[in-house]
């Protein structure tokens, strides 16, 4: 592997980070210490971290309803991110935005976002903007393989491919819209072939391996901040757990022989197997990393439940603009 060691030990940190952050997180969920529905990125973290890793504070993101694993991989903090699940005034949003609208701007994070498909006109925009003032930045837009077949998604990539925007239409492909099959929901077998209708390139490329998604990711930024345009990066994935909380066997729409043989590509797996093999890092160091994330989770979850609600004269700020 010709990438830097550094970078991969901090490709292989990100990932513990949302698997910890989200399994935490789904307990929560589960034994209702929290409310609410979480949407868990388990099983899909080698996209996240694959794409962060090559982007600046400066750079921008739109995430969906799946998007913890997001704002965590692009340097999110835990006791933010949980005090804002448990509704706290601690939280990124003072406990008012919750588990899909998190966001932070001092990371370039534009927010998670409940609407399907809101992402990708918001990252045009941020593009649009950093093509503008030429500061080199770059906007990713992470979608699903259903956000693919809305209007907002086509209209972004066909501005963005226009005006050569520096943008990424990320498209986490997990196999379901919601609990619907791809199959079922598009005629496409790959989302990327859609690019040819923009006149942009599209890729497709393993999003269980963290290195590919790296390596894929890489080129498409590097393009754009090269001023050749927009690409379309499609990611074929899968989630681990059902689409709200942490089931993730005995669900109708899809088998539990499914759902293990997917498993065997657990990408946490596959990139520490790598690491060891490639004498990158051994098994002791790979498995303090586990170790130290899971301590800092439960000390944030603990700042987190201690943490006051908001007051309820705080219930509008933030929420409405009100001209002086």
């Amino acid at each position: 592997m010709d990438i830097p060691k550094a970078k991969l030990l901090d490709l292989h940190e990100r990932m513990v980070r949302i698997r910890v952050f989200e399994e935490e997180a789904g307990k929560l969920m589960e034994s209702a210490r929290i409310p609410g529905a979480l949407h868990l990125y388990v099983g899909e973290e080698a996209v996240a971290s694959g794409v962060m890793c090559n982007l600046t504070d400066e750079d921008q993101i739109t995430s969906t309803h799946r998007g913890h694993g997001h704002l965590v991989a692009k340097g999110g903090d835990f006791k933010k991110m949980y005090a804002e699940l448990f509704g706290r005034a601690t939280g990124y949003c003072n406990g008012k935005g919750g588990s899909m609208h998190i966001s932070d701007m001092d990371l370039g994070m534009l927010g998670a976002n409940g609407i399907v498909s809101a992402g990708p006109p918001i990252a045009m925009g941020a593009a649009f903007a950093d093509k503008y003032k030429e500061n080199g930045s770059v906007a990713v837009a992470f979608f699903g393989d259903g956000a693919s077949n809305e209007g907002a998604f086509h209209e972004a990539a066909n501005m963005a491919a226009t005006w050569k925007l520096p943008l990424i239409l990320l498209c986490e492909n997990n196999g379901y819209g919601e609990f619907t099959p791809q199959a079922r929901h598009q005629a496409v077998k790959d989302v990327a072939d859609r690019a040819i209708g923009y006149g942009m390139p599209g890729a497709v490329v393993d999003g269980m391996d963290a290195i590919a998604v790296y390596e894929a990711a890489g080129e498409a930024i590097a393009r754009a901040r090269r001023g050749e345009g927009p690409t379309l990066l499609e990611c074929k994935t899968y989630r681990f757990y059902d689409h709200v909380g942490i089931r993730g066997m005995g669900v109708s729409y899809r088998t539990d022989d499914e759902v293990l043989e997917w498993r065997k590509r657990d990408p946490i797996q596959l990139l520490e197997q790598r690491l060891t093999e490639a004498g990158v890092a051994t098994t002791a160091e790979l498995a303090a990393v586990h170790e130290r994330t899971r301590a800092e989770a439960l000390d944030a979850i603990k700042f987190a439940e201690e943490s006051p609600f908001p007051e309820p004269d705080e219930l509008l700020r933030d929420v409405y603009y009100v001209k002086a």
